[in-house]
This record gives structure tokens, C-alpha cells and sequence, in this order.
């Protein structure tokens, strides 16, 4: 699970929602240096306990310090490589390698039209036979007509460095909250513009000599109406099925059949502390917040995504390109 550094540049630290914490570690550093050349003018007359007590003090705060200029502004920048393997009872036709990617975020402070043709540039590295994406391209709220033409530009821009994706299958994906909110016709055009096939309770199915392929896409859960059959409806039965969705909540509701589900939105809590876990989620059921899942016979994936929201913070849940490999139970037998 190899991370690549991010690119640091001056435009991204100056983003209005990174501007605070900007000012905080400038003005965090000269209080910081402050306090060190305090106790270092004053360490002999100071009594030993008081030496103690202000150094401690002083160390406390200094990780503090580093723990937060790291998660505003060095692993949002990373990106790591999980790969995933999964067998399935429900998968009949020969393995696929499925690249998976959410929640860029484009136009956020840690993603921008050039970031995604470096993510772009990194997922034709990795050769997945087939590429999805699941939802909220965009950054924010405001809907496209309220947003700058310098702010529209970014975004559209960010979506069309997706044309150059190469993966044998293509690249399909599913529209989420936030793209709801900018537009999900605007989003849509522009994804079918770069090649992408954009699913909202319906499906495609994909030819190879492997076996066929349906990808169904559901509707977003927060801002449409995720509609399994509707996605399903006129599927070749008998065919290797997966469902890609923005929002994991909706798992509990996919029916028997689909060897996997493939979802985003949670940014896997986007912080995670040592010995308390996630403190925030925007997910209803937890147990489906991050990575895999198995019950009840089904399985589901849901990735950590890309870029941020609300907080631009990350830590301990850095973006993610998830590789998975899915392959059918025989198969995997007689592999071993």
C-alpha cells in the first residue's frame, strides 16, 4: 500500500479553507519558538520542577502542533494503493481488476484540475481492466450558477482530465450529493463528455471474452431515490453483477444476486484517532463506513475517496485509490 507524496504550491495553501489554518501554524510556530527561547533564557533560576512542567508543557503542544500541520496539509496531499481481493460465490466468469475512486472533490482546497490529472496519470499506471467512480466530483454546495466562472472551469476541468483514462472496459460512475447540488445534468454532460458512462437507477453491461458484466448504478441516497430494480431492470439474468453507489447506507437494501457493491461518501471518517476511532460520520450504519464488508452473503467495499469535506483535514484515513481484484470461488480453488 505504497503512498505518494502530494505537490505542495502556493495557490492551494492560499484556498479560503485552508487560510485559517495557515495563519494558525504561522502564528502556532512563532508562539511555539517563543516559548522555547522563554524557558531556555530562564532555565537556571526556574526550580526544577517548574523546568519540567514547562518543558513537558511546551513538547505537548509542539506535537500538537506537527499532528495538525500534518493532517491539513500532508496526507490530504497523499495517495495510497490498496488492494483488495475478493472472492465470490456469485461471480461465475473469469477475474477483473476493478480500480475504484470517490469523492475528489474538485475545486476543494486539496483538489484541483491538475491533482486529477496526476490521479488520472496513476490509475493508467495501475492498468485496471475497468475504472469506476463514485460520485461527488464536486466540491461544496452552491449550485453551478452560483458559482464563479473560474470556480465552474475548475471543476468541468478536473472532470475532463477523466477522458484520458485507458482502461480496457472504460470508466463508469455514479452522481453524488454534492454533484446533485452543483447540477447533476451539468456533472453528467461533463463525464459523458471524457467517455464516462454516468449510471442513476440504471446499468450497462459490459462485453468481454470473460464473461459479460453488468455495472448498476443507483441513484445518490441523499438526493435521489436509490432504486435497485429500476437499476436492475432488463439485466441479462445469470451474468456477473456489481453496483456501484455514492452513499454505503443503501448495502442493507441490495438484493441476492451481485457479487459486490461499491460505494463512497464517508471519506472513512476522514479522521481517525488512536484508540478512539472516528469521532464524525456521515454514514447511518457504521459498519459500513470503511473498507470491506461482508454479511449476509453479500459483499461490500467502500473506499476512503479522495478529497475532503467540510474540515479539509485528513488523519489516519489517507485518500485512497482502491485496486480491487474479484475472482469466483472455483476459481480461487483451483488457483490454490
Amino acid at each position: 500500500m505504497p503512498a505518494i507524496a502530494g505537490r505542495f504550491n502556493l495557490a492551494a495553501m492560499l484556498h479560503p479553507q485552508l487560510l485559517p489554518a495557515l495563519i494558525g501554524a504561522i502564528v502556532g510556530f512563532a508562539l511555539i519558538a517563543w516559548a522555547s527561547v522563554w524557558l531556555v533564557r530562564r532555565w537556571r533560576s526556574l526550580t526544577p520542577r517548574t523546568r519540567w512542567l514547562a518543558f513537558g508543557a511546551i513538547a505537548v503542544v509542539e506535537v500538537g502542533y506537527w499532528l495538525n500541520i500534518y493532517a491539513w496539509f500532508v496526507e490530504p496531499n497523499t495517495l495510497v494503493v490498496r488492494q483488495v481481493e475478493i472472492v465470490s460465490d456469485d461471480w461465475r466468469g473469469a477475474p477483473l481488476t476493478i480500480a475504484a475512486i470517490s469523492d475528489v472533490h474538485v475545486g476543494g482546497p486539496h483538489v484541483d484540475a491538475a491533482r486529477m490529472g496526476r490521479i488520472v496519470q496513476r490509475l493508467n499506471e495501475l492498468r485496471p481492466e475497468l475504472v469506476v467512480m463514485l460520485g461527488d466530483f464536486v466540491n461544496g454546495h452552491a449550485p453551478v450558477a452560483e458559482r464563479t466562472p473560474a470556480e465552474n472551469q475548475e471543476i468541468l476541468g478536473g472532470i475532463a482530465t477523466l477522458g484520458a483514462l485507458n482502461a480496457r472496459h472504460g470508466a463508469v460512475a455514479v452522481i453524488g450529493n454534492h454533484d446533485s447540488w452543483y447540477g447533476r445534468g451539468a456533472v453528467t454532460s461533463a463525464l459523458q463528455d471524457a467517455g464516462v458512462a454516468a449510471l442513476w437507477n440504471r446499468h450497462i453491461v459490459v462485453r468481454r471474452s470473460g464473461g459479460a458484466i453488468v455495472i448498476a448504478g443507483i441513484a445518490d441516497a441523499w438526493t435521489g431515490d436509490p432504486d435497485f430494480d429500476a437499476a436492475l431492470d432488463g439485466a441479462p439474468a445469470d451474468t456477473d453483477t456489481i453496483i456501484l453507489a455514492h452513499n454505503p447506507d443503501n448495502f442493507a437494501d441490495m438484493p441476492d444476486g451481485p457479487a459486490l457493491m461499491l460505494a463512497g461518501h464517508s471519506h472513512c471518517g476522514q479522521v481517525t484517532i488512536p484508540l478512539i476511532g472516528r469521532p464524525a460520520s456521515v454514514v447511518q450504519n457504521r459498519a459500513y463506513e470503511c473498507h470491506l464488508v461482508e454479511e449476509n452473503g453479500r459483499t461490500l467495499y467502500t473506499t476512503g475517496g479522495i478529497g475532503t469535506s467540510t474540515l479539509p483535514v485528513r488523519f489516519r484515513s489517507p485518500p485512497e485509490i482502491a485496486l480491487i481484484t474479484i475472482r469466483g470461488a472455483s476459481a480461487h480453488a483451483e488457483a490454490d
